[in-house]
């Protein structure tokens, strides 16, 4: 990141700020054993069998297809 700073480029600049400024968050999220997996998992699951239902699904029937599909 310091070596893409000292060069005159504004893009790239811009391109390394945003991890600069989340860069203890970074190294947390890194350093942790924890894992968002289960749950990314699961909210991909209810966006596909959102998407399935589009234009006639309400949330009654979202739901009904959530607990069937576990």
């Amino acid at each position: 990141m310091d070596r893409v700073l000292s060069v005159d480029l504004p893009v790239l600049h811009s391109l390394v700020s945003g991890p600069r400024r989340a860069q203890d968050a970074v190294t947390v999220g890194l350093s942790t054993p924890w894992s968002s997996g289960q749950v990314e998992g699961q909210v991909t699951r209810v966006k596909l069998l959102k998407g399935q239902g589009y234009g006639r699904a309400n949330f009654d029937l979202l739901r009904k297809r959530v607990r069937l599909t576990d």
